[in-house]
């Protein structure tokens, strides 16, 4: 298995898309890129850890390729709007692609500047790091779309995206 990581606003909303991927095994909920080490939730809020909400995607290489999530990561959030997404605005919610190897790092530099450029109509802000450590978030934050599909922000801002997803990505769901 392999690991991605991608922020993309709010990891509830990442997380809910991700995990209706076909070889996608798992995705987890979490923290990365900030100044401090084990970060809760309530610390990310304030803006000031410098950390991006992420999640952890582990997947079969033999079923999905990176290239494949990045194509659905690229068209389930806008990638244009710096530090925010909808009414989620902070630094906390930017969108940005941890890489672990060089080789993702040269995969997603080249989505970005060959592929995200044509699928939106503006400058791509998405930022690319080496990731050093990533957090979990707490248990609440697991799975939030798919054990509150009824929760405001999960009906009103989630389900339009895996709404998208579904639409656009049949042959790429479970």
């Amino acid at each position: 298995m392999k690991k991605a990581y991608f922020g993309g606003g709010c990891f509830w909303c990442v997380e809910a898309v991700f995990q209706r991927i076909k070889g996608v095994n798992k995705v987890i909920s979490g923290y990365a890129g900030g100044k401090i080490k084990n970060p809760t939730y309530r610390e990310i809020c304030t803006g000031t850890t410098g950390h991006a909400e992420i999640v952890e995607i582990e997947y079969d290489q033999s079923i999905i390729s990176y290239d494949d999530l990045l194509l659905v990561f690229f068209n389930t959030h806008d990638p244009t709007t710096l530090n925010q997404q909808g009414n989620d605005k902070g630094t906390q919610y930017r969108s940005i692609i941890f890489y672990t190897e060089e080789l993702e790092r040269k995969l997603a530099e080249s989505f970005i500047n060959n592929e995200a450029v044509r699928i939106w109509d503006g400058n791509i802000t998405t930022a690319l790091e080496k990731l050093e450590t990533f957090y979990p978030a707490e248990n609440y934050h697991q799975d939030y779309y798919n054990n509150h599909q009824s929760q405001g922000y999960c009906t009103f801002i989630i389900k339009p995206k895996v709404d998208k997803l579904n639409e656009r990505f049949k042959s790429l769901l479970k």
